[in-house]
């Protein structure tokens, strides 16, 4: 399903390409990713990214030359940090602003909508990246999801461009990704903060939830799909207090209305959907048949969460952590 596909994770798109972004490719984010309709999917590898050099011990730069992996395997050595970079995923867009370095961005995807300054880049392709245009911006480094871009990373590489290519499946593999990534910008302290705060938010999250009894939750961020073990969503359900009633399978699968009746999930959570009202993930659930009787519909605990922060493998991650956990233990969280 993976290589059909995401963080990711990417913004609004129609909700046929919605559903086939989120539902066949976060299989794959950053990933949803991740990188899904609102980002990065989840990745096809669980490695973290690589380095060979190690900052300053006196001023945090980076050492140049630098040679880092990434996780398709392929090694690229940078000898000065890169003065121009595109990025073919929202997740990866958002990084670079993150860490500071976004007056070093020479294009962007046509679903990077965050932070606001990305609109005002130059557009090289949504799903399907225009090389030519990537090309004809000379980048020093382009930052891409390795299986949402797996074509566009070939074909750029057979150019000569240095791609770095990531598909981080877990909350620290993305936390590790931003890392490498400031070093390949010479940012390590700016991407430094960014790392830190996520590991202050997962750590306030897990602490406040560690000894509540795990919550029934059922995710839905795609109409007529959900989530099992090995994504990355599944992952921050389970950091944020809750048990995924779909964890008895893997990967993302269509939805088994009857299956969630028997599991009787004691919270319902989907994403908001940018542009599209009304939500027709909310409207397909209020709609199936028998699922009056599921605890999360009789107690109104059907919840609407922010999309694009849990489905981009990328700073925001941490907000969507904090998000999920509020609708899971909304008294945990005053």
């Amino acid at each position: 399903m993976r290589n059909k596909m995401r963080n990711s994770w990417l913004r609004a798109l129609s909700l046929t390409a919605l559903a086939l972004l989120l539902a066949l490719a976060v299989a794959a984010c950053g990933g949803q990713k991740n990188e899904g309709a609102s980002g990065a999917t989840p990745a096809a590898t669980d490695s973290s990214p690589e380095s060979s050099a190690a900052p300053s011990a006196e001023s945090g730069a980076t050492v140049y030359p630098l040679t880092v992996k990434d996780d398709t395997g392929a090694e690229l050595t940078f000898e000065r940090a890169p003065e121009k970079v595109v990025t073919l995923v929202p997740s990866e867009t958002e990084i670079i602003f993150a860490i500071g370095a976004g007056d070093q961005v020479a294009g962007v995807d046509e679903n990077s909508n965050y932070p606001a300054e990305a609109a005002d880049k130059p557009k090289v392709g949504d799903m399907n990246t225009n090389i030519e245009a990537v090309a004809g911006l000379n980048p020093d480094l382009v930052l891409a999801s390795a299986s949402m871009n797996a074509e566009a990373v070939e074909k750029l590489r057979s150019l000569g461009i240095a791609v770095y290519a990531s598909d981080p499946t877990t909350y620290d593999a993305v936390v590790e990704k931003i890392k490498v990534v400031g070093e390949i910008m010479n940012r390590q302290a700016q991407a430094a903060e960014v790392a830190k705060h996520m590991v202050q938010v997962k750590r306030e999250v897990t602490e406040k939830v560690k000894s509540a009894e795990p919550v029934p939750t059922y995710l839905e961020f795609s109409e007529g799909w959900t989530v099992g073990k090995g994504e990355f969503l599944d992952e921050l359900l389970t950091l944020a207090g809750g048990a995924n009633v779909a964890g008895d399978q893997t990967g993302w699968f269509e939805v088994d209305a009857e299956a969630v009746v028997k599991a009787n999930p004691a919270v319902i959570v989907y994403p908001d959907i940018a542009g599209v009202d009304p939500n027709p993930i909310a409207a397909a659930i209020a709609s199936r048949p028998g699922w009056d009787v599921i605890d999360a519909v009789k107690n109104n605990r059907v919840i609407e969460v922010s999309q694009d922060p849990l489905v981009r493998v990328g700073p925001r991650l941490a907000d969507g952590l904090l998000e999920l956990a509020k609708a899971i233990h909304p008294d945990l969280f005053q």
